[in-house]
């Protein structure tokens, strides 16, 4: 098995987790697969995913109002990383989904 894509990702710093749906090079256009690995898991392996720093201040706010900020993360590290975690891990990979 090895992943094609990434069709979407969400990392969540507060709970340390990223959500990830993404297809293999054997699932058609319809179908997804969907993981959620606790980030400790794939620093683990070596990898670390997350490529923008963090700014919470921002000019244009106003009243000292907070905005999340969404963390990007490396897609392709993010693919290698999944690729590895699923050879050693093999019973983790997730089922297909179809939507």
């Amino acid at each position: 098995m090895e992943i094609k894509e990434i069709v979407s990702y969400y990392f969540n710093n507060e709970t340390n987790l990223v959500d990830v749906s993404f297809r293999t090079i054997e699932d058609e256009e319809d179908v997804v697969r969907i993981d959620t690995i606790d980030y400790s898991v794939i620093e683990s392996y070596g990898f670390d995913l997350i490529t923008e720093s963090f700014d919470f201040f921002d000019d244009d706010l106003e009243d000292d109002s907070f905005e999340e900020t969404k963390i990007e993360l490396d897609e392709d590290i993010l693919i290698s990383f999944l690729n590895e975690y699923y050879i050693v891990n093999p019973s983790s990979i997730p089922d297909p989904e179809f939507y």
